[in-house]
C-alpha cells in the first residue's frame, strides 16, 4: 500500500471512529490514460469531506455527489464507470478517453480496517477480500506477488510493502538512500555488521541487521521485488553482499564506485561462482547520471534508477 492510499485507510478508520458515515472507493479497472492506478482508494465522507483521489480530479466532485445521494443509503459496494463514451471522458476530464471503473464500499467495517492498518504498520503484507453481494470483507496473510483482482463476486486487494529495498552499509548516504525508499513506498532494510554504525540507525521505520551482508540476504530471502544496493566502499562489505544478490532474482543490483572501481569488481567477482551474465546485471556506478555531488543528490540519483528498473523502464547510459 502505498503512502497515498495508507493515508486514506488512516481517515477511515478515524473517521468511522468519530461516528460518520463513510464510503470507500476503489479503482478496480482502467482504459486509456487513467491518471490513478487499479487498487488506488478514496474515502468519501457524509458530508462530503474526502481523503485520497481515484481520478487526480476529474470525476471526485460527481462521485462526492453519488455518494451522498444515493450510495451511502445502500447496504452493498457499487460498481461505478467513469468515460464509458469519448464525450463521458472529456466532460470528466479523463486524458486521452480514459475510463475508470470503481468499486464503491458504503458500509466498510471499522474492525476490519483497524486490523487492516495495524497489519501494515507491523510490515506485515496482507489480502483484503470483500464479498460484492454482502459487502463484508476478510483479511489473510499475502505475498509479494499477489496480485490486485475484481470479479463480478469478489474484490481481492493487496496491502502492504509489496517493494523492498535492501541497504548494505549503514553510513550518510544510505540514511538519505533510505529516506527517499520509504517516500517512495519501499520497505527498507539496512545490513552493517561495524559497531561504530549501529547507534546512528535507530529508527522503528528501518529494519537493521548487524550480521555479515551475504548471510543476512540468504536468511531474509531476496525475491523479484527486491532491490539490493551496496553503498559502504568497503569490499569485504560490499562484495559479499553482491556475490548472494547477483544470483538472486532480485529486480535491481546496484552498487557505489567509480566507473574504473566497478570493473575491477566485476574482475573480482568472475573469481568467484558467478557467471558473465550474473555480473553483468550489477548496476555500476549506482545510480543514474545526473551530476551528482552531495549524498542526498546521490542518493537521488539511486532512487531514480531503481526506480526506473521497477517499471522496466530503460535507463540512459551513463556517463
Amino acid at each position: 500500500m502505498n503512502s497515498t492510499d495508507l493515508s486514506v485507510l488512516k481517515a477511515a478508520v478515524r473517521w468511522l471512529k468519530e461516528g460518520h458515515h463513510v464510503a470507500i472507493a476503489t479503482v478496480v479497472q482502467t482504459w486509456g490514460s487513467a491518471p490513478r492506478p487499479v487498487g488506488s482508494w478514496l474515502a468519501v465522507r457524509q458530508d462530503g469531506q474526502v481523503a485520497g483521489s481515484v481520478s487526480g480530479g476529474c470525476v471526485e466532485d460527481d462521485l462526492i455527489r453519488r455518494v451522498q445521494t444515493e450510495i451511502l443509503t445502500r447496504n452493498t459496494p457499487e460498481l461505478v464507470v467513469y468515460g464509458v463514451s469519448q464525450q463521458e471522458a472529456a466532460r470528466f476530464g479523463l486524458p486521452c478517453g480514459g475510463t475508470l471503473r470503481l468499486l464503491v464500499e458504503p458500509k466498510p467495517e471499522l474492525a476490519i480496517l483497524e486490523k487492516l492498518l495495524e497489519l501494515i504498520s507491523a510490515h506485515l503484507i496482507t489480502l483484503r477480500s470483500v464479498d460484492l453481494s454482502s459487502g463484508k470483507s476478510t483479511l489473510t496473510a499475502g505475498t509479494r506477488h499477489d496480485e490486485f483482482t475484481c470479479t463480478e463476486q469478489e474484490m481481492r486487494t493487496s496491502y502492504g510493502p509489496r517493494w523492498r529495498m535492501v541497504i548494505i552499509g549503514a553510513g550518510q548516504l544510505s540514511l538519505y538512500t533510505a529516506d527517499f525508499a520509504l517516500a517512495s513506498d519501499f520497505e527498507v532494510i539496512v545490513i552493517d555488521p561495524r559497531e561504530e554504525y549501529a547507534e546512528g540507525i535507530d529508527r522503528s521505520d528501518i529494519t537493521f541487521f548487524t550480521g555479515m551482508p551475504d548471510d543476512v540476504l540468504l536468511e531474509i530471502g531476496v525475491d523479484a521485488h527486491t532491490a539490493v544496493v551496496a553503498l559502504t566502499h568497503d569490499p569485504k562489505l560490499d562484495d559479499m553482499a553482491l556475490m548472494e544478490a547477483l544470483k538472486s532474482p532480485a529486480f535491481y543490483v546496484g552498487a557505489l564506485g567509480s566507473r574504473n572501481n566497478t570493473q575491477k569488481r566485476k574482475e573480482r567477482l568472475l573469481e568467484f561462482d558467478l557467471s558473465q551474465d550474473q555480473i553483468n546485471r550489477l548496476h555500476g556506478p549506482v545510480g543514474i547520471y545526473i551530476g551528482a555531488l552531495t549524498p542526498p543528490e546521490i542518493a537521488v540519483s539511486i532512487l531514480a534508477e531503481v526506480i526506473a528498473l521497477k517499471y522496466d523502464v530503460s535507463i540512459p547510459k551513463k556517463q
